[in-house]
């Protein structure tokens, strides 16, 4: 007996262990899924979410795949007791984190001057305190190789600020800061570290949502979940350190960052666009 246990531990370590963040849905989930078919040899995911009903579902999905073992953690990233228990599960169940997934995410959408004070301290407590608490936990419990990676997922709105989002924008160019001065800090270590900045997603995040939304996001094309799963996939082995997407967005983004006055001036447009691509999405 005692034998078996020893293999059974063994054989857990041998593999990746994968801890994402906000995945009981939409590109939480997406990940999980994408992880699981790419690591066909073998692996461990860990899914975070704060709904149990929800990681019961991506659970039963992941169970199809006879190479994966799943542990579901339920827990709020915004409390830092919490993301310590996130942590300790996953080491304590499979050794060590090779890759973190920092995807949980929330917008209390409107201007700035409607937004009541807890909804901005939530939006910094989700989106930026959580993916780095989370990640200076983690990071004692990674191998030091090449396996070993720290995805962010970010927003096109990280890399240009956006009116009716000025906290979310905000978080989100913190996050992607905090990602390209780590992955300097870590190169040396072998340790990966890498943030998706994507354009509007087809998800719940933004279409159980579309009145609330500024008509300017609707401007750019849709990403569907599984499009940005592929691209933290590809962040945990290529050598880049952001992926923009669209990429035509990307550059757009560049460019009204680094020229304000364009930005400025083509918004109007930008919205006329937004709202007739919004219109199209109620239907």
């Amino acid at each position: 007996m005692g034998d078996d246990i020893i293999t059974e531990q063994m054989e857990r370590t041998a593999v990746p262990t994968v801890v994402i963040s906000g995945a009981s849905k939409g590109v939480g989930e997406a990940c999980a899924i994408k992880f699981a078919e790419h690591y066909s040899s073998g692996v461990n995911i860990v899914v975070v979410a704060r709904t149990v009903s929800g990681l019961l579902d991506i659970k039963q999905k992941l169970s199809t795949y006879s190479n994966c073992q799943v542990l579901i953690v339920t827990a709020d990233v915004s409390i830092n007791s919490c993301c310590k228990h996130i942590v300790h599960q996953a080491v304590s169940e499979f050794g060590k984190i090779d890759i973190l997934v920092n995807n949980a995410g929330l917008h209390h959408r409107g201007d700035f001057i409607e937004r009541e004070h807890d909804e901005v301290a939530a939006m910094v407590d989700v989106n930026l305190k959580a993916p780095i608490f989370l990640t200076s936990l983690a990071l004692p419990h990674m191998p030091k190789n090449k396996q070993s990676a720290i995805v962010m997922i970010g927003s096109l709105a990280g890399r240009a600020p956006l009116q009716g989002a000025a906290t979310y924008s905000a978080t989100k160019a913190g996050l992607r800061a905090f990602t390209y001065a780590l992955a300097d800090e870590l190169a040396s270590a072998a340790i990966k570290v890498a943030v998706v900045s994507p354009g509007p997603i087809n998800t719940g995040f933004i279409m159980e949502e579309i009145d609330k939304v500024e008509d300017i996001v609707y401007s750019q094309p849709m990403s569907s979940a599984g499009q940005v799963a592929d691209a933290v996939i590809e962040l945990t082995i290529n050598k880049k350190t952001e992926i923009a997407m669209p990429w035509l967005s990307g550059l757009l983004t560049t460019i009204s960052y680094l020229f304000p006055k364009i930005r400025r001036g083509t918004r109007p447009v930008l919205y006329k666009i937004g709202a007739k691509n919004k219109n199209k999405y109620r239907q």
